[in-house]
């Protein structure tokens, strides 16, 4: 029989999800198939019980259900429990178990690059969900010195205090991250400023950016922000999101088939339908 997998969210037209999946499916001779289903917000209990309902053997979770979601599942992942957000279920033995690997598939992009992390002060520009996941994650695994900048203050220290892993953090005003730079051997920018269309903005100068640092930024469209053009400008090494989307995508791939899928080929799919 044919297992079922999904995405919900709303929207989810763009969703690159199913092609990616569908893909890989066929790749690996796997019987099973992955559909894009557009929940509402105030429909997502009655989404939920009807997934399990037809025993969906997984399901990502994409805006703006990765929280509210938390309730409705069976059982939660340690990591992604703190993290207080879901982007991948699995249906183990009927029960749905939730997951987290936004920030995994952000941190092993990074690790791909840089293996390890344990020697490097890292600076995590912004505090909503993508900066909470890859925060936490990062803490999980025991790296030490991670500061935050946020253009609200007070959500970057709310977020260092939820954290329940020990890290020596602190919170710096965008001015006093711009001047500090030269610091950091990592930055890593969680927001959305410079995303298209708004592709002429950044969230902080980088003139203090030091050389031969490492400047990751989430954002995959368009694929390289002037965020990142400036870090290459002053000789940083840089990544853009791709990294992060695929992998995020992988780790769920094995989380529901036991197989990690071959990145390149995943890469490769995003990049084409990005058109770059």
């Amino acid at each position: 029989m044919k297992k079922l997998y999904a995405v919900i969210g709303d929207p989810i037209a763009h969703s690159m999800s199913p092609a990616m999946h569908n893909d890989l499916f066929g790749f690996y001779d796997i019987d099973a198939h992955y559909h894009a289903l557009h929940v509402r917000k105030g429909d997502l209990q009655k989404a939920i019980i009807g997934l399990k309902a037809i025993q969906i053997s997984g399901f990502n979770v994409t805006v703006p259900h990765k929280v509210d979601i938390l309730p409705m599942l069976d059982r939660l992942d340690p990591l992604a429990e703190a993290i207080g957000a879901v982007n991948t279920v699995v249906n183990e033995d009927g029960e749905l178990v939730g997951y987290n690997t936004d920030g995994e598939g952000s941190v092993k992009g990074i690790m791909n690059i840089i293996p390890d992390l344990f020697n490097h002060r890292i600076l995590i520009v912004g505090a909503g969900g993508a900066a909470r996941a890859i925060y936490f994650t990062l803490a999980s695994m025991g790296i030490k010195n991670i500061d935050v900048t946020n253009r609200t203050s007070e959500k970057a220290a709310e977020l260092i205090a939820q954290c329940p892993y020990t890290v020596n953090s602190s919170v710096l005003l965008r001015e006093d991250a711009e001047n500090d730079l030269d610091e950091y051997d990592i930055i890593i920018q969680t927001t959305s400023i410079g995303m298209a269309p708004n592709v002429e903005c950044q969230p902080l100068s980088l003139h203090n950016l030091k050389e031969n640092s490492f400047v990751s930024d989430i954002i995959y469209n368009p694929l390289e922000t002037l965020f990142l053009r400036s870090a290459k400008d002053k000789g940083a090494r840089t990544q853009n999101g791709i990294d992060m989307f695929v992998l995020q995508g992988a780790l769920a791939f094995k989380k529901w088939t036991g197989i990690f899928p071959d990145q390149k080929r995943m890469e490769k799919l995003v990049l084409n339908r990005l058109g770059g």
